[in-house]
């Protein structure tokens, strides 16, 4: 037996799990609170304790972990056209496991600047301009920024006409100059901006109380935890050597302040009629909604949706509803009885955010007529071929009637411009694996892959 020990130190929970990686199989999960105002070794060491009481005492070959225990990386965006640079630096952004907390189109004004100072960022990303095109914009916003005297780490992926001068114009800023995000219309490079994010990432959540002691115990913090789960999809979807995977797929994640929606597939129009507008999506694509959350961001849901419709879904009176709501964005805390009235909020709520967030996620579709006759007018991804939905996170997999809750992410006849998935199975990840298979991905990748094929359904 190969025992390998992977970690997630997650802002509410650390979550372990121990694999045996000669046999592909998971030796015990546990999980307890991560104790980040104080210590986040307190709560590994906690989650360790239990994990013990499953599989005894282990001597691991190997301790990987990600983390998103500081609160994961809020970040900025500042670009030129809203639907070309900017965009592409929003879809960098989120690939790599940040949070987009703010995002400007054009010259930044003095207000914008004070804006960005009360937000205070954990990094800003500053692009605009295709190569060899213009450069007033982003030279214009660096000179902003350096009179702002920022304290946060600014990554310059715009114009390469530019680029140095830029550098030059935040001297004494933290600076990371990378390939243009969007070098000519319609072409995305972001794999080099998305190493710069996930660097400075690592650098910011290993300052978290403890985790620089816990990181002593690892063999590495590899990479911030959406990223590891988003790792883990891209293998389940496309396999490994001669391990097939099981294809196309989306998945969701609700969590208490934010729900992550991710999709593994082409997404390009598939009819001779139908057109495209606006950049092409990524095969793998990952949204982040911040106002989408169970607690911290319950009042999301609340104006998303309206009262009226928690309320039909729950059983519940509006007023009811609205106060419930209230309460539990005050007291987070709270766990629901299994059949009051808590329980039966938890679950229209649960089923709305993910209803919004996979509306937001997938592309929409618009009839349109030409001098050809009818035409189509797709803008986004098209899920609805995807015939697979994830769903995952303690918001979902601990709920009785979570397949219920997952079909709410697929197509919904009374609103058939969202292309969201049709006839999709609902696979649940009911351990809660994601994330450590994306780390153990690194290392074993087939291993990954046959767990979650066996785990995941």
């Amino acid at each position: 037996m190969k025992p390998v020990l992977l970690t997630d130190f997650g802002s509410t929970y650390t979550k372990l799990t121990a694999v045996d990686v000669d046999t592909a199989r998971v030796l015990g999960t546990a999980a307890a609170y991560t104790t980040v105002q104080t210590d986040v070794n307190d709560g590994f060491s906690a989650a360790l304790r239990q994990l013990e009481e499953k599989t005894g005492r282990l001597e691991y070959a190997e301790r990987y972990a990600c983390s998103s225990a500081a609160g994961g990386l809020r970040m900025i965006v500042s670009g030129l056209v809203p639907e070309l640079t900017l965009e592409a630096a929003r879809m960098a952004s989120l690939g790599a496991g940040a949070k987009l907390i703010g995002q400007f189109s054009f010259e930044l004004t003095e207000d914008d600047i004070d804006q960005i100072r009360r937000e205070k960022p954990d990094i800003f990303l500053l692009v605009g301009g295709t190569d060899g095109g213009n450069t007033a914009c982003i030279l214009h916003n660096a000179n902003m920024l350096a009179a702002m005297q920022p304290d946060f780490p600014i990554i310059v992926a715009g114009n390469r006409s530019a680029a140095r001068q830029c550098e030059r114009i935040l001297a004494g800023c933290r600076v990371r100059v990378c390939e243009n995000v969007m070098p000519k219309f319609g072409l995305l490079k972001t794999e080099q901006t998305q190493a710069a994010i996930r660097e400075i990432f690592l650098s910011r959540i290993i300052q978290a109380k403890g985790l620089d002691h816990a990181a002593e115990r690892m063999n590495d913090i590899l990479m911030p935890t959406p990223a590891a789960v988003l790792k883990a999809l891209e293998l389940l979807s496309s396999g490994f050597g001669g391990e097939p995977g099981i294809g196309e797929l989306a998945a969701v994640d609700v969590g208490g302040a934010t729900t992550d929606v991710y999709s593994i597939c082409e997404g390009m129009p598939r009819q001779m009629n139908t057109v495209y507008k606006g950049l092409p999506e990524p095969y793998a694509k990952r949204t982040v909604e911040g106002d989408i959350g169970m607690r911290y961001s319950v009042l999301g849901i609340l104006d998303a949706v309206g009262a009226r419709r928690l309320a039909e879904l729950s059983g519940l009176p509006e007023q009811r509803v609205q106060t419930l709501c209230r309460m539990l964005s005050e007291q987070t805390e709270l766990v629901p009885d299994c059949d009051g009235e808590l329980a039966q909020l938890d679950h229209a709520l649960a089923c709305m955010a993910v209803s919004t967030a996979a509306k937001r996620h997938a592309g929409t579709i618009e009839e349109t007529y030409t001098l050809l006759g009818q035409t189509f007018v797709q803008a986004g991804k098209d899920l609805t071929a995807v015939r697979r939905v994830v769903a995952t996170g303690g918001s979902l997999i601990h709920s009785p009637r979570v397949r219920e809750i997952a079909s709410y992410f697929c197509y919904d006849p009374a609103d058939p411009a969202s292309l969201r998935p049709k006839n999709a199975e609902i696979l649940i990840d009911s351990s809660y694996i994601l994330a450590a298979m994306g780390l153990l991905s690194t290392h074993d990748p087939l291993a990954a892959l046959q767990i979650m094929k066996r785990m995941i359904r």
